[in-house]
């Protein structure tokens, strides 16, 4: 009996609750079938779950209504027509199409209002009704901009002037004195380079002050290796002065990138190692600048020794230097030595334009100097470039997303026996393609052309190895032209580590040996993040379709990118 009476307890329970929180239906009418078509086409909600929210959807109705122009509308009544469903009647009465704004032009100019509007007077412009909500948020974010942060703005003194005109006055308020930025502190890295501030990130003293633009601006930030933004910027204002706060942190961002490569070597069958060291220092002088220093030997008596800076924003200009020397030497037979500088300027935080200037000098070594191909030469050319980076730096893995360069030089060469014009053409694009988490592409494809009317050995564009085509050795393949496509498929296994597959094709052309010549590469990586950097290891094997595959052709590199 107890159980019985128990169970009887829980059923109408469940039926009494199942009462209480039935839904109530809102319907709303017009005084005719057009009016009902109107008010249905703006859309409410008609459902609700008690009668607060149903009497608030039918004011929130009535509002709506009135920003279409129906601003006479009333509501007429609304009732219980059963247990769950009530009806509302709305007279819409008639509809004003447009607004005649009045406005005072000295403290508005004309130029403002045409962001809102397409028919400004010298006193008055007009509005569409649905358009004036938006139309004056829109102002008042304009006013904002120009450095009136508290400014205020509000229809008065409106008055129907005819059947489907009104006339309002523009209230402004707090337009009296503007807001310019007078300070700029950074907190947390007090020697943040100010060049960047004022031509980076482009925020400057004197400036009309606007939060949401600085904003926008300091987010930029992210694409600085040296320096990184903590918490978003903040102002301080006093009567007559406006500080502007930005919290700053100073980023690790020296690399140590260094590989060791080995493989067989196919004449004598012994155990030939290759490697390179490359040292890059950025920001220590707290100026923006960069340094790189690269020493590179290879299997093939190869050196190469080269040191690259660049220096931002000289003298708080926005123009910046970059200059370079490199000296490769070929065994015994030449040593060439490239000078290049250049001047840059920076759109914004992604795009930079080049012009400058490149000289080579090139001696031949040979004790017998004989050498048909190997010639004594200088050459001067006159460079224009351009580049393109989205970085990702909070991605240590893959700290680039996107790379766009391009160059192009003009020039001539002097040798003993001719004086011949040449052009060079370069190119270098990548990008990573995310298709989730864990999946990536990574496509790069590089280029380069030597335009002459002849060639020396010493002159030729060298490539291969672990930077460029992998499976082949450190610059072991000599063209006036060649183009490279690396692609990678990676698979993330976490946060520190991902697997990739390695398959790269190449083309070749020989000027000099009348060759002509498709290659290809294909292999396995892995790569580690470790606390001393990211450790990688690449396994390829290459074959060029004159040659059949051999499996000591294959390379392995292991190179480790150390942060500090």
């Amino acid at each position: 009996m107890q159980k019985t009476w128990y169970l009887f307890l829980i059923i109408y329970t469940l039926f009494y609750l199942e009462s209480v929180s039935q839904n109530l239906i809102l319907s709303i009418k017009g005084e005719n079938e057009t009016e009902t078509r109107i008010i249905d086409s703006i859309g409410y909600l008609k459902t609700h779950k008690d009668l607060e929210s149903l009497k608030n959807e039918n004011s929130l109705t009535k509002k709506n209504l009135a920003k279409l122009g129906y601003i006479e509308n009333k509501i007429w009544e609304l009732k219980k027509t059963n247990d769950s469903t009530f009806q509302s009647t709305i007279h819409l009465k008639k509809k004003f199409d447009s607004l005649y704004i009045f406005y005072d032009n000295k403290k508005i100019d004309s130029s403002t209002l045409n962001l809102i509007s397409n028919q400004v007077n010298t006193n008055y412009f007009v509005l569409k009704f649905q358009n004036i909500e938006q139309a004056l948020y829109t102002l008042n974010t304009e006013l904002s901009k120009k450095g009136f942060p508290f400014s205020k703005v509000k229809l008065s003194n409106l008055e129907i002037k005819n059947k489907t005109t009104l006339h309002a006055h523009l209230t402004t308020g707090n337009l009296i004195e503007k807001r310019r930025i007078n300070k700029i502190v950074s907190k947390g890295y007090e020697k943040f380079p100010k060049s960047f501030t004022h031509h980076y990130l482009k925020i400057r003293r004197n400036q009309d002050f606007d939060i949401n633009t600085i904003r926008t601006k300091t987010e930029q930030l992210s694409n600085l290796r040296f320096a990184k933004e903590v918490k978003p910027p903040e102002v301080l204002f006093l009567k007559d002065s406006t500080t502007l706060y930005l919290y700053l942190e100073k980023s690790k961002s020296n690399n140590f990138d260094g590989f060791l490569g080995f493989g067989t070597n196919e004449e004598t069958n012994k155990l030939e190692f290759d490697g390179y060291l490359n040292l890059n220092l950025n920001n220590n002088l707290n100026f923006g600048e960069t340094f790189s220093l690269l020493y590179k030997s290879d299997e093939n008596d190869q050196k190469t020794f080269e040191v690259n800076t660049e220096l931002p924003y000289l003298f708080n200009s926005p123009i910046g230097v970059n200059l370079s020397l490199r000296i490769f030497r070929k065994d015994s037979s030449f040593t060439t030595v490239n000078q290049n500088a250049k001047f840059h300027y920076q759109l914004n935080s992604s795009n930079k334009i080049f012009i400058g200037v490149t000289t080579t000098e090139s001696n031949n070594t040979l004790a017998n100097n004989n050498s048909l191909t190997i010639n004594d030469y200088t050459t001067t050319q006159y460079n224009l470039a351009y580049q393109f980076i989205k970085p990702q730096y909070n991605n240590l893995l893959f700290p680039i997303q996107s790379r766009i360069y391009f160059e192009t030089g003009l020039g001539s060469r002097i040798s003993d026996t001719d004086k011949k014009k040449q052009s060079q053409f370069l190119f270098d694009l990548m990008k990573i393609v995310n298709f989730n988490t864990k999946n990536s592409l990574f496509l790069k494809t590089t280029g380069k052309a030597l335009i002459s009317d002849n060639y020396f050995d010493n002159e030729l564009l060298r490539f291969g190895g672990i930077n460029s085509l992998r499976g082949f050795e450190e610059n072991s393949l000599n063209a006036t032209f060649f183009a490279v496509l690396n692609t990678e498929y990676r698979y993330q296994l976490n946060n520190t580590t991902y697997i990739h597959s390695i398959l790269d094709s190449g083309y070749l052309e020989n000027n000099i040996q009348n060759n002509r010549n498709t290659l290809f590469s294909y292999g396995i990586g892995l790569a580690i993040l470790t606390k001393s950097g990211v450790l990688k290891l690449n396994y390829a094997n290459s074959k060029n379709e004159n040659k059949p595959f051999k499996l000591a052709n294959s390379k392995v590199h292991i190179s480790l990118i150390a942060n500090f």
